[in-house]
């Protein structure tokens, strides 16, 4: 079902001209939009890009199904979309909130698209940004987690997704994950384990002496909120991994590392590819490092006001 809008123009690549946006347009838009179409521009918005597969694994029962509605709700504005340039083959659809879909979203949040922060000229600036692939490989740890827990029925969930920026917000600064979760799974008859950590999604691009640096920042986020949160680093090798852990004999907070690879893919980052610092064998479920560390919490620093159990 398409906007009563006037028809559209056919481009020279024969493709369909989208709509310009207009009052009209967004009010037929909020009218029509389901929850879920709502879900997907909040999702697109707050992790800032999102692929086809991605939003299919976080809300729809098909990838099929999940391209025949992004591709109305890019018709209308709500969403922008762009393929990246590769040297073989032919890129997954990457999506960003389109000029509509931010006023939703405002409207929603009862305030403005300025307030929100969009801007319609910078939407699509991730796709050329260099943080591009680290933001899409941050984003399909945790869809990965999502699309596991959906094939569950015995309550495995990703409890808790929050994005980098919302994470620097609430402690100023001082660390800056690529981003919190909290996974809960049903790995016994005792029933769930839930685990809480920051993730450091690494891409090979910066020195591992800089890498293994930033757990004095999370350290210091401890001391100062009174609640340590393990650290899991998600590695491009096994080779990185091993070269990582050889600085990483006592660390000042809990740590875990895995590889994203191919052996990876059926469980993914659920899996039992995860091992603790200081651990040789054998690897653990990412539900399991809930008890993969003995510790207690720091007391918080005197008048802090961050106390918290995680983002």
């Amino acid at each position: 079902m398409t906007p009563r809008t006037r028809p559209t123009r056919r481009s020279r690549s024969g493709g369909a001209r989208a709509p310009r946006t207009s009052p009209e347009l967004i009010a037929e838009l909020a009218f029509r939009l389901t929850d879920r179409d709502r879900q997907i521009l909040r999702l697109v918005w707050e992790h800032r890009v999102l692929t086809t597969q991605q939003l299919a694994d976080l809300r729809f029962p098909s990838l099929v199904r999940a391209q025949q509605r992004l591709r109305v709700l890019h018709l209308w504005q709500a969403l922008l979309r762009f393929q990246p340039w590769v040297p073989v083959g032919t890129a997954a659809l990457h999506w960003v909130l389109g000029p509509a879909g931010a006023h939703v979203l405002a409207v929603e949040d009862g305030t403005s698209v300025r307030e929100l922060g969009y801007r319609q000229d910078t939407a699509l600036d991730i796709a050329v940004s260099s943080k591009l692939s680290h933001q899409v490989g941050v984003n399909e740890f945790f869809t990965r987690l999502h699309a596991y827990a959906r094939h569950r029925d015995d309550g495995t969930q990703l409890q808790q997704w929050t994005p980098e920026r919302r994470c620097a917000s609430l402690d100023g600064g001082r660390v800056r994950p690529d981003a919190y979760g909290r996974w809960s799974e049903t790995v016994s008859r005792q029933g769930p384990a839930s685990v809480e950590f920051f993730l450091e999604h690494d891409t090979g691009t910066e020195t591992l002496t800089r890498v293994a640096a930033k757990l004095h920042g999370y350290a210091a986020h401890a001391r100062t909120t009174g609640h340590l949160t393990p650290v899991l680093f998600w590695l491009p090798s096994t080779a990185r991994e091993a070269n990582l852990r050889r600085l990483l004999t006592d660390p000042p907070v809990p740590v875990a590392t895995a590889v994203h690879t191919p052996d990876t893919a059926r469980e993914g980052p659920a899996g039992a590819v995860w091992l603790p610092a200081g651990v040789t064998a054998p690897r653990r479920r990412l539900a399991d490092l809930a008890n993969a560390w003995e510790f207690t919490d720091p007391e918080p620093a005197p008048g802090s006001d961050l106390f918290t159990r995680g983002p």
